[in-house]
């Protein structure tokens, strides 16, 4: 993950802190603000407070009880005044009981509401957070596993939008010692997984590539159009080039296909709601 020194980088969720403080002291940006879901008693009581005291101690601003969906807590956060916005290993926090998992999928499935979040989280990084004479990026890093890899990231998310998918590039958590990914609502980091991190921008693909090809050691697959016809392969689920006919029919009998079906019909349905209440 390239992070220029000059620039001004806002990590949005960051469970324990340990990312951020990693970033910080790693990276060294040139500004750092650090934001939290918890509160900052909930902070102590799950993980501690060794990497808030660290940023702290570093004079970097850090933000609890930060929703990125909801500007009402945003607290003393600058507009427009960030070159790029980090959201690692997002999932929505589990639901407090039975009652409130029902009234939140009554309509919309988990699958929708996590896509929901992203899309949130990259509607106000482009209309709030990033500085439009900046570098202008957004984040998104993911674990390569079920239920994430059925969220169609690099897609859904900017339907509709005037953001762009740049591409895509493997995590190195290895460039961020002491970083520890966490379960959501647990004290206890996971085993390593596989990351990916999506790269989004207002700014055209080309000059997105130009700068990360001469500042960048990442390798990135960038978002290439694909030279495979539309009716050779499945767009939900990433599948082609069908050989044949029987061979396309054969994959949409298939649970993954049919899942991946409804996963995209509810997010068109949250679309078409979101399009209507504006």
């Amino acid at each position: 993950m390239h992070i220029d020194p000059k620039w001004r980088v806002l990590t949005v969720g960051d469970g324990d802190l340990s990312f951020s403080a990693s970033l910080l002291k790693h990276h060294q940006p040139q500004q750092l603000t650090a934001t939290i879901f918890d509160s900052m008693a909930c902070l102590q009581e799950k993980y501690g407070d060794v990497y808030y005291q660290q940023l702290q101690q570093d004079n970097c601003q850090v933000i609890t009880d930060f929703d990125v969906t909801d500007e009402n807590t945003w607290g003393t956060l600058a507009e427009k005044s960030f070159d790029l916005v980090i959201f690692q290993f997002p999932l929505l926090p589990a639901f407090p009981s039975e009652q409130a998992f029902q009234a939140q999928c009554q309509q919309l499935s988990v699958n929708t509401l996590n896509r929901a979040l992203l899309r949130k989280y990259l509607l106000n990084c482009f209309q709030y957070f990033l500085d439009e004479n900046g570098a202008k990026l957004a984040l998104i890093t993911s674990k390569n596993v079920k239920p994430y890899l059925q969220w169609n990231i690099e897609k859904a998310l900017i339907t509709d939008t005037d953001i762009n998918y740049i591409g895509r590039f493997f995590f190195d958590i290895t460039k961020f010692p002491d970083y520890k990914v966490r379960n959501v609502n647990r004290d206890k980091h996971v085993k390593s997984t596989q990351g990916t991190t999506y790269i989004y921008s207002q700014a055209p693909l080309e000059n997105c590539k130009a700068m990360f090809d001469a500042n960048s050691d990442d390798y990135i697959t960038y978002n290439r159009k694909s030279r495979v016809p539309e009716d050779k392969k499945c767009l939900a689920c990433h599948t082609g080039a069908f050989a044949t006919e029987h061979d396309k029919q054969m994959h949409l009998a298939t649970k993954k296909h049919q899942q991946m079906s409804a996963y995209e019909q509810q997010w068109t349905y949250f679309l078409q709601q979101e399009q209507a209440n504006k």
